[in-house]
């Protein structure tokens, strides 16, 4: 008889592995698997024009649909939970997370009309999920959303860790320490592979407390004598509560501002991860009733977003916000890469309406919720892992991370270093990369999710660079103008003030028109292309631009 084969497993990350956000990752053993996190990711704006959010392709779990059995959420934050209502829409599969985060997974789906018959279910650390060949254990950790956690996954061949984001914080505000001690048990009983946090790789030595922040805090609160604005991420229940006691111990009222705060603010305090003294939140029309010294505005905005709510009061058109001298902003929080120039504006403006403005280049306002040097390789010391892949980043987070590994002795065999689309198949003595998985970025624009290509795309980057012409004429059956050429541009020159210019290009149009008329030939496709063509000569002799331009064929 011939022997059996030696059962493997694979891991297969959708997206988290070459950029930061999108994360997930899909754990499979025969004909199950599971996914760990379904995160989208903010685009960049002049990368990606109009596009809400990037989710990842769901493409490979749909097609083993029969064997899905459920996502596991290692915390909150939108590029772990954000993609859930679109797998959702394609499939009905449970959702295990913390409270915390199913109780923001539940505002998501309720948004996107997807709460009823949601498979929600709640997990607590050191909990053992047993779920087709797999059990799965939450493990507390520490990061910049309360009840975060990381995963050991039993699977046949061994145990295999997932940190999610982390830092090891030894004091967090809420007492809740990472678990080191079973994240130690683990490394001594054997972890065949790890994946671990790669975002602060470049950054040395042990990332600071998040109750550090708070003695900071507290020095301009006291010095404050107008109002006190704090900017930070909703999700950040920790830096709010922060900022919730200063406002008491200074005899301070509250308002939030920002639809994502208030939320998040009534959720956490529903759930008990906020507490939040009597009478301290008051409305904002009832706060700017006060004097400025009894008040403190804590907002969204911190990355400079152009409709949030510090970047209105920044533009002076918020509707119950003025600022002015005498008034100290807050941003609290991380500059997002991308963002430095819309927070920089920002910034500037906060500083022309006189008001004082601290931010992370000149006032520790902020920690990050991840782990650091130091803290990455206690978690390799720790964890013992035979083999090693670093998740979450950018490629250079993960290269980093993978020197770090090598450097606290673990063999270069062992180290795996891939991205989205390429898996490790490993059984209980080998791992090997195996590639050709889809894994590409599926586009959100409003309604519309995977229907915007790169078509569409280079047509929006084109229409922001030179603008729009459109041509309207009409013609007769045999390829005659009978009405037009009417010119309309729109990003390519004022058309009151170029009218001359116009007209030019319009006998630009009825010479090429006619010449196609003489040849006899004729059919709509044909007179827009000549349309188009004609056009785009001109424009490029006389201004080397190249506009989109649009054709619009009347036959009568």
């Amino acid at each position: 008889m011939a022997p059996l084969s030696e059962p493997t497993v694979r891991l297969i990350p959708l997206g988290g592995l070459g950029e930061i956000g999108l994360n997930m990752m899909l754990v499979e053993s025969g004909d199950d698997l599971i996914a760990v996190d379904c995160g989208l990711m903010f685009p960049d704006a002049d990368e990606l024009p109009g596009i809400d959010h990037v989710i990842p392709d769901f493409t490979y779990a749909l097609a083993k649909r029969d064997g899905f059995r459920a996502v596991f959420l290692t915390h909150g934050h939108e590029d772990h939970i954000g993609a859930v209502p679109y797998l959702l829409r394609q499939t009905r599969v449970p959702v295990f997370g913390t409270s915390l985060t199913l109780a923001l997974v539940a505002e998501r789906l309720r948004e996107h009309g997807l709460s009823e018959g949601a498979d929600l279910r709640t997990m607590r650390p050191r909990d053992r999920i047993e779920i087709g060949p797999f059990t799965v254990e939450p493990i507390r950790v520490t990061h910049s959303i309360v009840d975060g956690v990381g995963l050991a996954i039993g699977t046949p061949v061994g145990t295999l860790v997932h940190t999610g984001d982390f830092k090891l914080d030894p004091s967090p505000l809420d007492g809740e320490t990472p678990d080191y001690r079973r994240f130690a048990e683990l490394g001594a009983e054997g972890v065949l592979v790890l994946c671990s946090d790669s975002t602060n790789v470049d950054r040395p030595g042990h990332t600071r407390s998040e109750v550090e922040v708070g003695r900071a805090l507290a020095e301009p609160f006291a010095r404050a004598t107008g109002r006190v604005i704090v900017a930070t991420f909703a999700s950040h229940i920790h830096r709010i509560q922060q900022v919730l006691t200063l406002a008491a111990a200074h005899g301070r009222r509250v308002a939030l501002l920002g639809m994502s705060m208030q939320k998040n603010v009534a959720i956490a305090a529903e759930l008990g991860y906020l507490r939040v003294p009597a009478d301290l939140v008051v409305p904002l029309e009832e706060l700017a009733a006060l004097e400025p010294a009894r008040q403190v505005i804590l907002s969204t905005g911190s990355q400079g977003e152009p409709n949030s709510a510090l970047a209105l009061m920044a533009a002076a058109e918020h509707k119950y916000v003025q600022v002015g001298p005498g008034d100290l902003v807050i941003i609290s929080a991380r500059v997002i890469p991308g963002n430095e120039r819309t927070i920089g504006r920002v910034v500037n403006a906060l500083y022309r309406l006189g008001a004082e403005v601290l931010y992370e280049d000149n006032a520790f306002v902020h920690v990050s919720g991840h782990a650091s040097q130091e803290d990455l390789k206690l978690m390799l010391n720790l964890t013992r892992p035979r083999y090693f892949i670093p998740v979450h980043g950018e490629y250079r987070h993960l290269l980093g991370h993978a020197r770090l590994a090598e450097s606290v002795g673990l063999e270069p065999d062992g180290i795996l270093l891939i991205e989205d689309g390429t898996g490790v198949e490993v059984t209980k003595t080998t791992a090997r990369v195996v590639g050709g998985f889809p894994a590409g970025r599926v586009l959100v624009d409003g309604k519309s999710v995977g229907e915007i290509g790169a078509v569409v795309l280079r047509d929006r980057q084109l229409l922001a660079e030179d603008g729009l012409i459109a041509v309207s004429v009409a013609v007769n059956r045999a390829g005659a103008v009978v009405a037009g050429p009417a010119i309309a541009s729109r990003g390519f020159v004022y058309v009151k003030e170029n009218e001359a210019l116009l007209e030019e290009l319009g006998a630009v149009v009825l010479a090429a028109l006619a010449e196609g008329a003489a040849e006899g030939a004729f059919d709509r496709e044909t007179v827009a292309a000549r349309v188009r063509a004609a056009v785009r000569h001109f424009v490029n002799q006389r201004f080397r631009r190249k506009p989109l331009v649009l054709p619009l064929i009347l036959e009568v």
